[in-house]
């Protein structure tokens, strides 16, 4: 009997060169594994033949088995268990305690947080644990559900992220599948991701919203998908809001109107975690029926007496007002980013299993005027887009004509003297990308550059946020702003940064991968750009005002430097006059805040020195030509 050898439309015809590809949805409450199959991307399933799994770690003491369980199980012990029941770890990924307390996180956690090395980590009976090492043990379990399903062992994988994680946040995502035993091929925006499932299925181009409500993170995005490209005009989001703050929303007010003085986030953890699972059983029965009638009985047992109260999607929406107001709020933002009104959005896809709340659904409707796309499962079309682009990265589909464009949020850039910024790569640019600009040195004789790198979008240093420092040493001396030296900042697909400083002339070069020790949290970055656009006014007279000293500064550094070498020129009249130039010019730059006065006086100063500086040309050519013959010019 012979074999047949079948491939699919797109694939190798030799089975052997295919290479086990996975795109995975790393959420912060459920977490998916998706591969192209039969050319046709889909969620791998477990055992029982569930594709979701619960984005939860359960840490046992130590000597007790495995001393871990993941996923539904672990789910299961979250009510009796929830100091040592890890949920929502992704709001800790790449942050310090500081930051969480300062955004209230910490204090919604059933589980305690503390700071640990390079970001906080959570206390647990078998000792603590970093969200980088509780992620890992997410990802592990998805990779060992791939390798089963194929019997295989993977290539690599596509790992999806918020829109709005920043560097920090990225780079613990990428040691948290390192630690799993995953070859990160490339992490890719989840509203990207939910754009390559859409754009291929339905072959739709123009200008998309995706409005992303997950269990713990917001993001929306504008893309324009034209032709294969989908580019990212612009971003946003809050990695602090999503379904499970729907839930202690609607528990919140449930106290409320049964008298209660406390907060769910007050009561001990075992009622705190009761109170959310009964409030997230009513919410998504709720959004299992749409019929504005239906009312579903909330039900617990508090302080011995038990609460109970029928719930109307008309209370929910109540409840959750300022919740659905924040979104909203958020996707304007975007929209003004990418300079466009909400008509020129063709349609509106919606991701994230929070997405299947009608209210939230109508506030989208309303807003846009459409209804939006949910014809895909909004909890698994994160994952069938990752598993595209994994199976396109593979090298799997060589006719794939994909390209993907992100962007970044915020500006980057450098300091500069006086406290400036000057930004190199503004925000929404396109990544991956390499910006370079050239810079001098500052004094004559100057053999090194310190470099500080910042994020923002104001001018003063003072109002952005440091990334990173280093050194560009071994410069030759020479006089003040003869040294060009070339900065160039390079973000890979994956939003990583990478800063490299060259003097051009002698080669000598220095850089530094980006790797900040937390992240940057979503009311930062709102307050940043909120920030930028109130004092834009006022930046821009500080740095003229900055600017005006600095220039004033190098005029007199350098008017110093020639009066040492050749004053001898100068008729004591002649000297007279410059320090009395000197002088005046110290004393405005000091004491004025006036940037057109600063410029006028060092303006002053460079005619009154004019004379000066021909002089000691004349001198520099006489000396080039003493004892040179006409003729061997």
């Amino acid at each position: 009997m012979a074999l047949l050898q079948i491939s699919e439309p797109g694939q190798t015809p030799d089975p052997h060169q295919r290479r086990v590809a996975v795109g995975i949805d790393l959420g912060t409450t459920h977490s998916l594994v998706a591969s192209v199959r039969h050319g046709v991307p889909e969620c791998l399933p477990d055992e029982q033949g569930r594709v979701i799994l619960p984005s939860v770690v359960r840490y046992l003491p130590p000597g007790s088995g495995s001393g871990r369980s993941i996923g539904w199980e672990a789910l299961a012990a979250q009510v009796d268990d929830p100091h040592n029941t890890i949920s929502s770890v992704k709001r800790l990924m790449g942050r310090k305690l500081a930051d969480l307390q300062a955004q209230g996180v910490a204090a919604k956690l059933p589980y305690t947080v503390v700071d640990g090395p390079g970001m906080a980590a959570v206390r647990t009976v078998a000792g603590d644990k970093s969200p980088v090492e509780v992620s890992a043990e997410i990802l592990a379990t998805l990779r060992f559900r791939a390798e089963d399903s194929f019997d295989n062992d993977l290539f690599g994988a596509v790992i999806t992220v918020p829109a709005y994680f920043d560097d920090a946040q990225r780079q613990a995502t990428k040691d948290a599948a390192q630690m799993a035993g995953l070859e990160v091929l490339r992490l890719i925006n989840e509203p990207t991701a939910a754009a390559i499932a859409y754009g291929l299925d339905q072959g739709s181009e123009g200008v998309y919203a995706v409005y992303d409500l997950g269990g713990g993170t917001f993001d929306v995005s504008i893309l324009r998908l034209t032709q294969g490209v989908f580019e990212v005009l612009a971003t946003g989001g809050d990695s602090a809001l999503g379904g499970d703050d729907y839930d202690r929303a609607l528990a919140d007010w449930l106290l409320q109107q049964a008298g209660y003085s406390r907060k769910a986030g007050e009561l001990p953890a075992g009622e705190r975690a009761r109170l959310q699972a009964e409030a997230r059983r009513v919410k998504e029965a709720l959004s299992a029926h749409a019929d504005d009638g239906v009312a579903v009985r909330f039900e617990v047992e508090l302080d011995g007496k038990a609460l109970v109260r029928d719930v109307t999607h008309a209370e929910f929406a109540q409840a959750c007002a300022e919740l659905t107001q924040r979104t909203m709020a958020a996707v304007k933002r975007v929209l003004r980013d990418a300079r466009l009104d909400k008509s020129e959005v063709k349609g509106v896809v919606m991701v994230g299993g929070s997405t299947r709340m009608p209210v939230v659904r109508q506030a989208v409707g309303e807003f846009f005027g459409q209804p939006p796309l949910t014809n895909l499962n909004p909890d698994e079309v994160v994952a069938l887009g990752a598993a595209i682009q994994a199976n396109q990265l593979a090298g799997n589909n060589p006719e794939g004509d994909l390209l993907l464009l992100d962007v970044i949020p915020l500006s980057l850039g450098i300091e500069t003297m006086g406290g400036l910024v000057e930004r190199i790569v503004p925000r929404n640019t396109t990544i991956p990308t390499a910006l370079a600009q050239d810079f001098t040195t500052f004094k004559d004789g100057q053999t090194a550059l310190a470099l500080h790198v910042l994020q923002g979008e104001r001018d003063l240093v003072a109002d952005c946020r440091s990334l990173a420092r280093f050194e560009l040493r071994g410069i030759p001396p020479m006089p003040a702003g003869a040294a060009r030296i070339r900065v160039t900042f390079t973000i890979d697909a994956d939003g990583l940064l990478t800063v490299g400083a060259k003097e051009q002339g002698s080669g000598v070069e220095a850089q530094i991968v980006v790797k900040p020790s937390y992240g940057l949290s979503d009311e930062q970055i709102a307050a940043m750009l909120q920030d930028s656009f109130a004092t834009a006014q006022q930046d821009m007279a500080a740095r003229a005002l900055v600017e005006a000293r600095v220039e004033a500064e190098r005029m007199l550094d350098a008017t110093r430097s020639a009066l040492a070498a050749d004053a001898d020129l100068l008729e004591p009249a002649q000297r007279a006059e410059i320090d009395r130039l000197i002088s005046a010019t110290e004393a405005i730059r000091a004491s004025s805040s006036d940037a057109a006065e600063i410029e006028a006086a060092t303006e002053a100063l460079a005619k009154g020195t004019e004379p000066f500086a021909a002089l000691r040309m004349n001198r520099g050519i006489a000396r080039a030509l003493a004892g040179q013959n006409v003729e061997n010019f």
